[in-house]
């Protein structure tokens, strides 16, 4: 039974760890990209996530999944810095 989900684990952390990459990209090129904009853009993954109904299938929802930890992460390591 866990051999079926190997897929969706390693899946995750490759797009999680993706995700980080781009973020922390963006952060770096872009001066004017803010927490606040990330903060918007999380926003708007969490009205993604809630806007299922027609069903994305296990592969989008652990790809959103992993997208959504990555921005709250980053926002988090970011609001811990400002502090």
């Amino acid at each position: 039974m866990a051999e079926s989900n190997d897929w969706r684990e390693a899946k995750y952390k490759e797009i999680f760890e993706q995700e980080i990459r781009g973020i922390n990209r963006r952060l770096k090129s872009d001066p004017e990209c803010k927490i606040d904009d990330l903060k918007g853009i999380l926003n708007n993954l969490y009205i993604l996530e809630g806007a299922d109904h027609d069903g994305r299938g296990t592969l989008q929802d652990t790809v959103l999944s992993a997208t959504i930890a990555a921005y709250e992460q980053i926002i988090s390591d970011l609001q811990a810095e400002a502090k």
